[in-house]
């Protein structure tokens, strides 16, 4: 599809319409002179690589940015909100990719928040009629949960539920759902999907910004593309095609988003024995030079509590530890790192940034004592080199003295990988590495997975993404309630023995 044919619609079935929408930040053009729109009652994908400006224009729409020109019109009316509030009493909600949750409100709270029945016509909060509400509210989506339960102890799944509830029962005729799917299982994600279904069938129009191609052909009746700041095309889901979708959002042919190379499988580099903690048991494997070990398992099946604990973070209760068949112990992330062992977290907002510092600080930070030695930094060198490091993951900024909170979340997580590409470990373990990334960094990342693996390096690969375990893995080890049940190798894979069908079997304990 040529990416200036776009399929025509009626102007009076638009329920959200933008019109020469520009946004500066600083000398950086985040959108300029972008015409979008959404007909009412679809599911309409938006769609480009991190910093196209999806999420600048959709932060316009919500009220938390001013756009510098252009005009919003909703519901065929001129649109102007002062912040979200506003936004969500003209009928626009917007469910955020990095959830700000508040810990110590229930989930009756957390729906009603800036919304709770009162005793009379006092200030006191009615509790026994909200929980009822909430109640009434999530046996409506068939989510089994006790609204009287505080915020922080549910899952991440569980608060992007709670989210989503929210949004409709603020009678929203607009949801902006921003990679809604980045923390669901399979289950999971297959609820949100009949949500969305049950929401359209009601009037409500979703705009659904995902990187996810599989999502977009599933769930999705139309798609918009921005590149750079502006926008591409627009057209019916039905009528092209995943690579034609690709193409459009990186300006170049795309042709193997898993580009696994067959490289020579060394001796043991990393081994654990019987290792239990807060979540998982008896876990053992080893994985070996130039080998790429893939994780699978639904969200909570003890992958990321695992690998938490072998990069220190979490007490083991059990176990053993070898390092090029040399036991060894690991106290914290400062001795795993020491050892040569590196993570990537999949909450980069909490342990993977210092997001009030700026992305060559966060970039430095765990290479200051092997890149720096004595006690002054060599500060040309630290910015050509964490310049070096973010210009291969083309992190898009004006400058690496920008803080890193001042990036999109894609953008952020490339800020994580580039610290540890400087790091050059022996061990690395991804978890969901390329979550809230677009297809073409996604690439990229993958064809750095390739390189490190073929120079010897012994990688563990956490993901939630099917596709990507069984596209990047030489194995593939199974979780299901803590333990492992089963192994999957990279030929069982090529020939047809194993496929999505096997594996999400045994992640739900079969054999």
């Amino acid at each position: 599809m040529n990416e200036q044919e776009n399929f025509q619609q009626d102007p009076q079935e638009y329920i959200l319409e933008c019109r020469g929408e520009s946004k500066f930040f600083g000398g950086t053009h985040a959108l300029e002179d972008v015409d979008f729109h959404v007909n009412k009652g679809q599911v309409h994908a938006l769609v480009g690589e991190n910093g196209a400006g999806k999420s600048t224009l959709m932060k316009i729409i919500i009220g938390l940015y001013k756009q510098d020109k252009g005009e919003v019109f909703f519901e065929g009316k001129p649109y102007t909100v002062n912040g979200p509030a506003e936004a969500i009493k003209a009928g626009i909600s917007m469910i955020h990719q990095e959830l700000n949750p508040e810990p110590y409100l229930s989930v009756a709270e957390s729906i009603f928040l800036k919304r709770e029945d009162t005793i009379g016509k006092s200030f006191l909060l009615n509790k026994k009629e909200t929980n009822r509400k909430a109640a009434e509210l999530l046996k409506q989506f068939n989510f089994d949960i006790d609204p009287k339960v505080l915020m922080e102890e549910l899952t991440l799944a569980q608060s992007q539920m709670i989210e989503i509830i929210k949004a409709v029962s603020c009678n929203a005729r607009l949801v902006i759902m921003d990679e809604p799917t980045s923390s669901l299982d399979s289950e999971e994600t297959d609820r949100l999907f009949r949500t969305i279904r049950n929401l359209k069938e009601h009037g409500v129009t979703i705009i659904y910004i995902s990187h996810r191609m599989e999502e977009i052909f599933e769930i999705c009746d139309s798609y918009s593309v921005f590149r750079d700041g502006h926008f591409v095309g627009t057209g019916k889901v039905s009528e092209v095609t995943t690579n034609e979708l690709i193409s459009m959002m990186v300006g170049r042919k795309f042709d193997n988003i898993f580009p696994k190379e067959e490289v020579e499988i060394g001796d043991v580099a990393f081994r654990v024995e019987g290792l239990s903690g807060k979540g998982f048991q008896d876990i053992s494997f080893e994985v070996r030079h130039g080998e790429i070990l893939g994780l699978s398992g639904l969200v909570g099946s003890g992958r990321s509590e695992t690998m938490r604990a072998i990069f220190g973070m979490d007490p083991l209760t059990s176990g053993k530890i070898y390092l090029d068949e040399k036991e060894i112990s690991i106290k914290n992330p400062r001795e795993a790192i020491s050892k040569g062992i590196a993570m990537i977290n999949e909450d980069r907002k909490n342990y993977g940034l210092c997001l009030f510092r700026s992305l060559r600080e966060n970039i430095s930070l765990p290479n200051l004592e092997s890149r720096q030695p004595g006690l002054l930094i060599d500060q040309t060198r630290e910015k050509k080199e964490c310049l070096d490091a973010s210009t291969k993951l083309r992190v898009k900024t004006a400058s690496i003295e920008a803080d890193a909170f001042s990036l999109s979340g894609g953008n952020q997580q490339k800020i994580v990988l580039s610290k540890w590409i400087m790091a050059e470990p022996r061990v690395l373990i991804m978890d969901e590495p390329t979550r809230g990334i677009d297809v073409g960094a996604k690439a990229e990342i993958h064809a750095l997975m390739c390189k490190f693996a073929s120079e010897g390096m012994a990688i563990i690969l956490v993901s939630s993404e099917l596709p990507e375990v069984m596209g990047m893995s030489d194995r593939i080890l199974i979780y299901h309630e803590g333990k492992l049940n089963g192994e999957v190798s990279r030929k069982e894979i090529l020939d047809g023995t194993a496929n999505q069908e096997t594996i999400l079997a045994k992640e739900f304990g079969g054999k």
